[in-house]
């Protein structure tokens, strides 16, 4: 077996633990030797729109929702992941080629209603594959794997997006309209009933220009971007089989991120940001997440239509995929898609659900 295809293999078992015995993909293993969320760390821009190698896992995750000059409506999703094989015990860029503990993964995704095109990227971290940097000192905020790239200034204010996989291409533009948004207490996102929990923000505000090249052709597109930043070692409970997390953006400005957390003590947590863009985290228990419809989906029975309450923002929605067969069928498989939103606020957004069988 070759150098590759044992990181392949290693990536992929980090990736497929058992869910019911250590939380969706392994989220809630132990995290010993591992750095953990401190509720007294204060985010700090642009390092931390950068890597956080002491933590296990961090994500940068662009969802965008957009229309075409055909009429159509589209998602695309953009994602790169990185995951530590050990803890970071020396500082950062001493740890050269093949010597590094850091993995990398990278999904890209166009949906349209009848289409869900998907690729994925694998890379390991010290040969200069995959990486993100950022600040003044190292110049213009970059993400990127192979000639997948996420890049533009230290701000994350204008940002260009690409990808390409087998069927598709994207190359957009992004120009962000508000401030970041800090998740739960300024930024620490606690996800349980005991206390696991994870550094998250968002920039939920983008207006997003570019092509969709796709088989049938090049598509000019417009519409509203959304980028997630995650960083964790243990962000689960051992008992916590996946999770549904909804981004809205409401036709009136205002917007919502929300989340449950499944498992035998169920998780909510939302934060509802108002067209200025100042925001107010919710607790447990304030978002409501009902299925209303489901769908065969890649062998697993999945929600595609669910309502939606959120009572402190008088909020009464009816959340629908444009696809319903969006499915991730990625080394660590899921549902993300973009959804239309009916109801007491009309909008879009998407939607990611993990951990069905």
């Amino acid at each position: 077996m070759n150098v590759k295809a044992v990181i392949v293999l290693i990536l992929y078992l980090i990736t497929t633990q058992p869910a019911n015995a250590q939380g969706f993909a392994g989220l809630g293993s132990d995290a010993s030797g591992f750095a953990l969320p401190d509720p007294d760390y204060v985010l700090s821009f642009p390092a931390d729109h950068g890597p956080h190698p002491e933590f296990r896992i961090e994500w940068w995750y662009l969802t965008a929702t957009l229309r075409g000059d055909d009429g159509r409506d589209y998602g695309v999703q953009w994602t790169l992941f990185r995951s530590a094989l050990a803890p970071n015990t020396q500082p950062p860029n001493t740890q050269p080629g093949w010597q590094s503990p850091q993995l990398w993964m990278g999904h890209a995704a166009v949906t349209t209603q009848n289409q869900h095109l998907l690729a994925e990227r694998r890379a390991r971290g010290g040969i200069g594959q995959a990486g993100v940097k950022t600040g003044v000192k190292t110049g213009p905020f970059e993400a990127w794997i192979d000639d997948w790239s996420m890049a533009g200034s230290n701000d994350l204010a204008n940002l260009t997006l690409t990808a390409r996989g087998p069927q598709f291409s994207y190359d957009l533009k992004l120009n962000a309209t508000g401030p970041l948004v800090l998740h739960g207490a300024q930024g620490y996102s606690v996800k349980s009933t005991t206390g696991q929990a994870s550094h998250y923000y968002s920039q939920p505000g983008y207006v997003v220009t570019g092509t969709l090249r796709l088989p049938e052709g090049p598509v000019q597109v417009t519409g509203h971007g959304w980028l997630d930043r995650e960083w964790s070692s243990q962000p689960l409970a051992a008992d916590q089989t996946g999770w549904d997390w909804f981004s809205l953006s409401f036709d009136d400005g205002a917007k919502m991120m929300g989340f449950r957390l499944r498992g035998q003590n169920p998780f909510t947590s939302a934060t509802w940001i108002n067209p200025d863009g100042t925001s107010l985290s919710l607790p447990d228990g304030a978002l409501e997440l009902v299925p209303l419809e489901f769908a065969q989906v890649a062998g697993r029975r999945i929600p595609i239509r669910w309502h939606v309450t959120l009572a402190d923002r008088a909020l009464k929605a009816d959340v629908s995929a444009l696809n319903p067969q969006a499915w991730m069928a990625t080394s660590l498989p899921y549902w993300e898609g973009p959804v239309s939103v009916s109801g007491s606020h009309p909008g879009r957004g998407y939607l990611e659900m993990t951990g069905y069988d």
